[in-house]
C-alpha cells in the first residue's frame, strides 16, 4: 500500500535538501543562486508529495472497497445463520434429530467464517481511518507549505520590482532621474506659460472695455462726466437755494 509523509517526514525530506543547497556556506553574492535553487527544491518536492498524495488516495479508494465488500459479506453470513438456524429449530421440532445435526454443523461452519469476515472488515475499517487522517494530514500540509512558497515567490518579485525603480531613482547620472528632472521642469515652465496666457487675456479684455467706454462718450452715449462749468452752475444753485 502507498504510504504518504506525515508532517514530520514530509518537512524533514524537504528541508534536508534544501540544506545540501546551502551546505558549506555560501557568499552574500550566491546568495540568489542558492536561494533559487532552494526555492526549486521545494517545487520539486511538493510535486513529489503531491503525486504521492494521489497514489495513497488511489489505495484509500482500493481499501474502502474491500471494507464495504467485508461488510457484505458479514450481513450476509448473518443472514445466513439466522436462516439455518431456523431450520434447525424446525428439524427438532418434527424430530428429525439427524437433520438438525446436520444443519448445526452448516451453522458451525458459517459462525467460523464469520468471524474470519469480520476480523477482516474491522482490520479495513481501521486501515481506511488511519489513511484517512493521513491523507487529510498531507493534504493539509502541502497547501500550507505551498502558500508558503507561493507567498515568498510573489514578494520576491514585488521587491525586485522596487529594488529596480528604487535603483533608478537612485544617483544623479541616472536615467530616471534625469527624466525625473525634466518632467519637473517641463512643469515649471507649463505653468509659467499658462499664468502668463491669462495674464495676456485679462490685459486684452482691460484693452477692450477702455476702447469701447471712449468710443461711447465720443457718440454722446454715454455721459462723459461733469464739466468745470457744470460744477460752477451746480454751486451757483446751491448758494441761492
Amino acid at each position: 500500500m502507498t504510504t504518504v509523509h506525515n508532517e514530520g517526514d514530509l518537512m524533514m525530506s524537504i528541508w534536508a535538501k534544501v540544506a545540501t543547497a546551502v551546505r558549506g556556506g555560501v557568499s552574500e553574492a550566491g546568495e540568489a543562486i542558492v536561494d533559487n535553487q532552494a526555492l526549486r527544491i521545494l517545487d520539486q518536492e511538493i510535486r513529489d508529495a503531491d503525486d504521492e498524495l494521489v497514489k495513497s488516495k488511489e489505495a484509500l479508494t482500493g481499501i474502502i472497497a474491500k471494507r464495504k465488500l467485508a461488510d457484505k459479506k458479514v450481513e450476509s453470513l448473518k443472514s445466513s445463520l439466522s436462516e439455518y438456524e431456523g431450520y434447525a429449530m424446525q428439524a427438532l421440532e418434527k424430530g428429525d434429530e439427524g437433520l438438525a445435526t446436520e444443519i448445526a454443523e452448516k451453522i458451525a461452519g458459517l459462525e467460523t467464517e464469520l468471524l474470519g469476515e469480520e476480523s477482516l472488515a474491522t482490520s479495513f475499517a481501521d486501515s481506511e481511518s488511519q489513511l484517512r487522517k493521513t491523507v487529510a494530514q498531507t493534504e493539509a500540509n502541502l497547501k500550507r507549505l505551498t502558500q508558503q512558497v507561493d507567498i515568498v515567490k510573489a514578494t520576491e518579485i514585488v521587491q525586485k520590482s522596487q529594488a529596480a525603480v528604487a535603483a533608478r531613482h537612485s544617483g544623479t547620472g541616472s536615467s530616471m532621474r534625469s527624466a525625473v528632472d525634466s518632467l519637473e521642469r517641463l512643469k515649471t515652465k507649463q505653468a509659467e506659460r499658462a499664468a502668463k496666457f491669462e495674464a495676456a487675456s485679462e490685459l486684452a479684455a482691460s484693452t477692450e472695455e477702455v476702447s469701447l467706454d471712449a468710443k461711447l462718450k465720443a457718440a454722446g452715449i454715454v455721459d462723459g462726466g461733469a464739466s468745470g462749468g457744470d460744477v460752477l452752475a451746480r454751486l451757483k444753485a446751491k448758494r441761492s437755494g
